[in-house]
C-alpha cells in the first residue's frame, strides 16, 4: 500500500469519526459512542472514590443533588442520569467525569456565598459533561498516535510517531482553555434558564482568582509553585475579553434572572456544621502537632513549618522549603523486626548509621541513607515505628547535603515526639466547623481573625470565606462565616 492510500484512509477515518456535539451544534472529532463514554464516566467514578469519600452529611448530599438536577433540566443532554457528589477534602476543586458524574469539594463549598454561585460551579461542569469535552479530548488524543504511527509508517522513520504524539498532547492541552470557556458560557445558559442570575457565574471565577492569589502568596512563602484549580487557573481571569464576551454571548436571547445575586442568607444557613480544614477521620492539626483519635497518636513538628495532611499520610515542610518530612502508616503482615522492615518492605540497605529506637510503647528502628529524596540523590533519615499490627514510617531530607545536619535535630525531634493521646489531647483532636455570624457596625475582619482558632493567615481565609478578600469589610446585619 503506497503513501497516498494511506493518508486516503486516513482522510477517510477522520471524516467517519466526526459527530454532531448535543451542546454546540457543531461537528467534533470523536472516537467514541455514547454508551462507551458511559462505560468509561462509571469505570472512572470507582476510581476518584478510591481516592475520595463522600463528605458523611445525607442532608449536604441531597441538597448539591437537589440543586444539580435543577440545572440539568435545562441542559443539552437530559437523556442522562447525573450524578453529582460532594467530596470529604480541603482541595478547593470541582470535576466531571464523561456521562454525568460531577464532583465538588467541602473545601470549594465553604466559600461559595449563594446557591446561584454553587448551581454555577455544577452548570460549568455540566457543560463539560454536554459538550462532551473528554470524549472529544480522547479523541484528538488517539488520532495524535494514529497519525504518527501511519506517518512513522510511510516515512521510515519511527521516530517521527513519538515526535507527532508529543505534538498531538500539546494540541490537546492547548484545548484546556477552550473548553473552560466553552463550559463557562454553556453554564451561564443553563443558569439563566434554570432562573438564576447570570452574575453567579462571574462572582464564582472571582472567588477562584482569590483562591490563586492566595496561593501565590503562601507559595511565595513556602518555596512551591503555586497550586491550580483544573490545571490552569488563567482560564479564570476575572476581566479577561474572551471571557467577558463568552459570557455575554450565552446570555443572548434568554431572559435574564436579575442582574445581581442578593444575599443568600438560607444557603449560608445550610454551611453551618460543615468541616472546615482537617477531618477527624484524616487526623487533625493544631499548631505545630498533629492528633489522630483514631489511631490513639500525636505527632509534633518543628514550629512554623507548613503541615500537609492527607488520608494515609501527613508532611510538613521547612520555611522556604529548606527541608521536608514524613509520616505514614502501613499495616504489618509478617512478624519481621523493624531494621528488617526497612530492610526488606523499603530496601534500604547500606546504612551510614542506624539505631533501635524506644519512643514510649513503639519500638522501631532508625536509619540515615544515602538515597532518593523529594528533592533529587541525597541523604535520608528513614526510621519505622511499630504499634501491634501497624507500622508508622518516617521519611526526612534537606534540600542541601550540609544542611542534613542542622536539620536532622529537627527530624529527631519529631520522630522521638510520637505519643499517646491524653484526655487533654482528645478535647483539642475536635475538628473546626463554619458557623454563622451576624455583622454589627463596629465588626471588622481583624477583630474576628484574632479570636479565630485558624493558625495560618487567619485574616485572609476570613476574607476568602466571605468574598471580601483581599481587603473588604463586612455590613452591619450580614450574616458572615466564621471558624469555631
Amino acid at each position: 500500500m503506497n503513501k497516498l492510500t494511506y493518508l486516503g484512509l486516513l482522510i477517510v477515518w477522520l471524516l467517519s469519526a466526526c459527530a454532531v456535539n448535543p451542546a454546540t451544534g457543531g461537528r467534533d472529532f470523536v472516537l467514541m459512542s455514547e454508551n462507551e463514554e458511559l462505560a468509561l464516566g462509571r469505570q472512572y467514578s470507582q476510581q476518584v472514590m478510591k481516592q475520595y469519600r463522600a463528605y458523611d452529611n445525607a442532608s449536604l448530599q441531597q441538597y448539591v443533588q437537589a440543586i444539580g438536577e435543577k440545572v440539568a433540566r435545562v441542559s443539552h443532554r437530559k437523556n442522562l442520569f447525573y450524578r453529582f457528589t460532594l467530596l470529604d477534602s480541603t482541595e478547593v476543586n470541582a470535576f466531571a467525569l464523561p456521562g454525568g458524574y460531577i464532583y465538588i469539594t467541602r473545601g470549594l463549598l465553604i466559600y461559595l456565598n449563594s446557591e446561584a454561585e454553587l448551581a454555577a460551579v455544577l452548570g460549568h461542569e455540566l457543560g463539560h459533561v454536554t459538550a462532551r469535552h473528554s470524549v472529544r479530548q480522547h479523541g484528538l488524543s488517539t488520532a495524535g498516535n494514529v497519525l504518527g504511527s501511519i506517518i512513522a509508517a510511510t516515512s521510515g522513520v519511527q521516530g517521527v510517531g513519538q515526535l507527532t504524539n508529543l505534538l498531538s498532547t500539546g494540541i490537546v492541552r492547548g484545548y484546556g482553555r477552550e473548553h473552560e470557556l466553552e463550559a463557562d458560557g454553556l453554564g451561564v445558559e443553563y443558569l439563566l434558564k434554570a432562573g438564576y442570575p447570570a452574575l453567579a457565574m462571574q462572582e464564582v471565577i472571582t472567588t477562584l482568582k482569590n483562591q490563586e492569589l492566595f496561593d501565590k502568596k503562601l507559595a511565595q512563602e513556602q518555596g512551591r509553585e503555586p497550586r491550580v484549580y483544573h490545571g490552569v487557573f488563567s482560564t479564570h481571569p476575572d476581566n479577561d475579553t474572551r471571557l467577558q464576551q463568552v459570557l455575554s454571548a450565552a446570555q443572548r436571547g434568554v431572559k435574564p434572572a436579575g442582574s445581581k445575586p442578593s444575599k443568600d442568607d438560607v444557603f449560608l444557613k445550610k454551611l453551618v456544621g460543615i468541616t472546615f480544614g482537617d477531618s477527624e477521620k484524616d487526623g487533625i492539626t493544631r499548631g505545630s502537632s498533629f492528633y489522630h483519635a483514631e489511631l490513639n497518636i500525636k505527632i509534633k513538628f518543628p514550629d512554623n513549618w507548613l503541615i500537609n495532611n492527607h488520608a494515609n499520610s501527613i508532611s510538613a515542610s521547612a520555611p522556604a522549603n529548606e527541608a521536608y518530612l514524613q509520616w505514614a502508616v502501613q499495616d504489618l503482615n509478617r512478624k519481621i523486626t523493624p531494621k528488617e522492615f526497612l530492610q526488606t518492605r523499603l530496601g534500604l540497605t547500606d546504612a551510614i548509621s542506624e539505631e533501635s529506637l524506644s519512643v514510649g510503647p513503639f519500638s522501631g528502628y532508625a536509619m540515615v541513607v544515602d538515597g532518593k529524596t523529594p528533592y533529587g540523590k541525597g541523604l535520608l533519615r528513614a526510621a519505622v515505628l511499630y504499634d501491634g499490627a501497624r507500622a508508622y514510617l518516617f521519611f526526612a531530607a534537606a534540600k542541601e547535603k550540609a544542611g542534613f545536619k542542622k536539620f536532622d535535630r529537627d527530624f529527631m525531634a519529631s520522630l522521638k515526639s510520637l505519643s499517646r493521646l491524653t484526655p487533654q489531647d482528645r478535647r483539642v483532636a475536635k475538628e473546626l466547623t463554619i458557623q454563622l455570624e451576624k455583622a454589627q457596625r463596629n465588626t471588622n475582619v481583624a477583630a474576628l481573625a484574632k479570636s479565630s482558632p485558624i493558625t495560618h493567615h487567619a485574616e485572609d481565609q476570613i476574607r476568602l470565606l466571605n468574598g471580601l478578600f483581599p481587603s473588604a469589610e463586612p455590613k452591619s446585619g450580614d450574616l458572615i462565616k466564621i471558624v469555631r
